[in-house]
């Protein structure tokens, strides 16, 4: 059994892994339930098959075309071959290690210091996932537009608002990138200064969760038009100016050179401007923060938890501080977004960074593979259900 003791000499691995495991994983279990995240045997299979790669391209399923041709008792029946699309697929590996210093204690008592343990390691793994599956959509969206068909994705799949988001912007953003796909999206990552707005309009309603005791509390979870939300403030959100006239609160005023005042703003540092009009002296604008909002449907992420040799194990180091237990995690994961291949371009290390993720360079639409861009056929945009949203609110 899971010792009760941060102590490397008690410490049982495997029922440590067991307690971890046994804590909901709350993001995971919403995209699961979603089905924004599906499992895929093939990326288990190759990941788990060739002694510990990290980087793998696998053959898409499905992506069938061609003419029919008229089934009329006379015309041949021809078969035409269909050429091969692949998908690069990474493993993001992640490492942590903790000192017993690093965890509270449940100060309402009834579970053991090392249950507490279990579930702040868990929480930190669901907000591991999060971020790094955050990290792949920003890159996903930063993919070079020199690619005609990259640049058709990220304009068709991107909806830009210089407004607050209203009742009406999720259905046309998932209508402009999907068209009659548009209901198979199914979750949205949302900012809390985005989902207030939203709750405020009474457009959004927070799920809750009852504890042990009977109480209820608010999760980072709600409901939006029959779509789940995650509230996460590691979404991007980009401080600069917006549309505003003299009678505006907290409007200022743009002057051609000199100093800012109280009420005034160089022109050159009234940047980034969101907006559509060509700034000049004498107009106006207002302080504003743009929020990216992203959006997923069912199979959008392809997931597999590929493990790691050793997840979990403890250590002692007799010399720091007297004597000091660590405890280590380890994990290896795969997410993968449908349709679009991570193709390594700039990678230095077996795993990559977030900053790795969310570099654009690493990313495209599926297609063929010939050299020539003009010769490739790709995948089609609107058969892979992920949008975002940039909004002021």
């Amino acid at each position: 059994m899971a010792n009760s003791k941060f102590d490397a000499k008690s410490f049982n691995p495997e029922a440590f892994k067991y307690m971890v495991g046994r804590v909901p994983n709350l993001t995971l279990n919403a995209l699961k339930k979603s089905r924004a995240l599906a499992g895929n045997p093939d990326i288990r299979a190759v990941f788990t098959s060739q002694n510990g790669t990290g980087y793998a391209r696998l053959a898409m399923r499905g992506l069938l075309d061609g003419d029919a041709v008229n089934y009329d008792g006379e015309t041949d029946i021809t078969a035409t071959s269909t050429k091969t699309f692949e998908q690069g697929m990474v493993v993001v590996g992640r490492a942590k290690a903790w000192t017993e210093k690093d965890f509270s204690y449940d100060i309402t008592g009834g579970v053991d210091f090392m249950g507490n343990v279990s579930a702040q390691v868990a929480e930190y793994k669901d907000t591991l996932d999060q971020k790094t599956l955050l990290s792949i959509l920003k890159g996903v969206f930063a993919m070079p537009t020199t690619d005609a068909k990259n640049k058709e994705f990220v304009e068709k799949h991107s909806t830009t608002i210089y407004a607050p988001m209203s009742a009406t912007t999720l259905n046309s953003a998932v209508n402009k990138a999907c068209g009659a796909n548009k209901q198979k999206f199914s979750l949205v990552f949302m900012h809390s200064d985005v989902a207030t707005n939203l709750e405020n309009m009474k457009l959004l309603e927070f799920m809750k969760q009852t504890d042990g005791d009977g109480i209820q509390k608010d999760l980072t979870l709600a409901t939006w038009n029959g779509r789940t939300v995650v509230v996460d403030d590691d979404l991007p959100a980009v401080t600069g100016y917006a549309d505003a006239d003299a009678e505006t609160p907290g409007a200022l005023k743009i002057v051609a050179s000199g100093e800012d005042g109280t009420t005034t703003i160089n022109l050159a540092k009234a940047t980034p401007y969101f907006g559509t009009r060509t700034l000049a002296a004498d107009m106006y604008v207002v302080p504003a923060t743009q929020y990216t909002t992203f959006i997923m449907g069912n199979g959008a992420i392809s997931y597999e938890d590929i493990g790691a040799k050793v997840p979990y194990e403890m250590a002692r180091d007799p010399k720091t501080k007297g004597g000091e237990d660590t405890l280590y995690m380890r994990q290896r994961k795969v997410f993968s977004p449908y349709g679009i291949s991570y193709e390594k371009k700039s990678q230095t290390k077996l795993s990559p960074t977030d900053s790795d993720l969310e570099n654009g360079q690493n990313w495209t639409l599926v297609h063929s593979g010939e050299t020539t861009p003009s010769q490739r056929t790709y995948i089609n945009h609107k058969a892979i259900p992920i949008a975002r949203i940039q909004s002021l609110g």
